[in-house]
């Protein structure tokens, strides 16, 4: 008997609240303390995990200014999500916690170290999302004058893997022996340089670290182009994916587990998260009403741009509002995210394209009304879809109390009650709970 449930994760940024929002924390949440909050919260309800985004420089390609991203808090501040990731970590005891970390910023040897590091801290719960960075700005704040080219940046990330998987293996398991009497910490024959020298990379090793208790994190990632695909379906245990409805859903879903396979990987061992932005109410009416003021905010339409310049590197500030978009887009940068805004060919115009899907940029389905019809509706999606999960967002990643509440002490009961979702966890470390069902 297949089991009905399935997997919940939570998808946002180390940056300002809903500070605009009469329920949100007002904007300075840099101590920390409103997401360790939102994580005691989402391990009530017993989420798989929580993920944080980030990016490594200030946009400034909307409008060709970075005038709007600081006005508006639009992807800037943002902070680091590691620190953050062991604040949320220390302050629950099953929930997992996931910190994008580029392979731009970080050489092997600094990220495997931490990364081993978080998962001791946080007993076995730590998930690493794996990204190579997709804009010039960003490399040129690491000594480059623009990104290498998507083939070559997916070349330099499967050497980047190699090195790291071999630096968390540069620990046996049982290395550590704590032998008092014979004086005997770690047995010297049970740890290993790795001696890479690669294209890239050259790194002898081994970590400093003592195998933490997952002895390497959960790989997260987001592959939208085939070989973001292929890269995510030889390495990842979690894909994030924002897909155009069930179909879409269930295409890509299996075409992962068919690439999986096809390396001799077990399927079920990757987890697919489908991004969605639900919008909850009392009634029906009032959820609507709620979209509609959302959709409709002065700012709404300007913010979802900025954010979709930043992550493209593509001006859509010179772009006709109420036009469709003139010529199909192609980026260096986060092609999928473009595919998925601009919707090619289906002659709406770039307002249209904001406000389809409150954004167009991170919900898979729409999802609107009181949590038993929305808890429903995610039911009959993922028996259409075939599983794994559900990644709750907002159209710019940002949350206020109220959004939290609602789903956890509206949806997720609403969920519960259908033998939808996990009632209680039933294991301890982050990679057991997601391999779980």
């Amino acid at each position: 008997m297949t089991d009905a449930r399935f997997h919940l994760g939570w998808f946002m940024n180390f940056t300002p609240d809903e500070w605009r929002d009469p329920f949100g924390q007002g904007g300075y949440p840099w101590d920390g303390k409103f997401y360790m909050e939102m994580a005691r919260s989402l391990e009530r309800a017993c989420f798989d995990y929580i993920m944080i985004e980030d990016k490594l420089m200030v946009p400034e390609t909307f409008g060709g200014s970075r005038d709007l991203s600081l006005k508006h808090a639009m992807m800037v501040p943002k902070h680091d999500p590691a620190p953050l990731a062991v604040a949320m970590g220390m302050a629950t005891s099953r929930l997992g916690v996931v910190a994008t970390l580029s392979t731009l910023a970080y050489p092997p040897f600094l990220l495997a170290r931490l990364s081993s590091t978080i998962d001791s801290l946080t007993g076995g719960r730590f998930g690493w999302n794996i990204v190579t960075s997709a804009e010039d700005l960003a490399a040129q704040n690491f000594g480059l004058d623009k990104l290498p080219a998507r083939d070559l940046r997916y070349a330099m990330a499967e050497e980047y893997l190699d090195v790291v998987n071999k630096l968390f293996a540069s620990w046996d398991k049982d290395a550590v022996v704590l032998d008092r009497e014979a004086g005997l910490y770690a047995d010297p024959e049970k740890v290993h340089t790795i001696d890479h020298k690669g294209r890239f990379f050259s790194v002898r090793g081994p970590l400093n670290t003592v195998p933490s208790p997952q002895h390497r994190p959960v790989y997260v990632q987001a592959g939208a182009s085939p070989k973001g695909r292929d890269f995510a379906a030889r390495h990842a245990e979690s894909i994030i994916s924002v897909a155009s409805g069930i179909e879409s859903m269930k295409a890509f879903r299996d075409d992962i587990r068919a690439r999986a396979a096809a390396i001799g990987r077990d399927p079920d061992s990757i987890k697919v998260m489908f991004c969605v932005t639900p919008v909850l109410g009392e009634t029906w009416e009032e959820a609507e009403e709620k979209q509609r003021r959302m959709v409709s905010a002065p700012h709404f339409v300007t913010d979802i741009l900025a954010s979709i310049s930043a992550i493209t590197e593509i001006d859509f500030a010179r772009f006709d509002l109420d036009k469709p978009l003139p010529h199909r887009l192609e980026t260096n940068g986060e092609q999928g995210s473009l595919d998925k805004f601009q919707q090619w060919g289906s002659g709406k115009t770039l307002r249209e394209l904001v406000v389809s899907g409150a954004g167009g940029l991170v919900s898979s389905i729409e999802l609107t009304g009181t949590p038993d019809m929305v808890a429903e509706r995610m039911g009959r999606v993922m028996e259409e879809v075939g599983g794994d999960g559900f990644l709750i967002t907002t159209p710019v990643l940002r949350v206020s109390r109220r959004q939290i509440l609602e789903v956890v002490d509206g949806l997720v009961p609403a969920l519960q009650k259908r033998g939808l979702v996990r009632k209680a966890y039933a294991h301890e470390t982050l990679r057991e709970n997601l391999m779980e069902f």
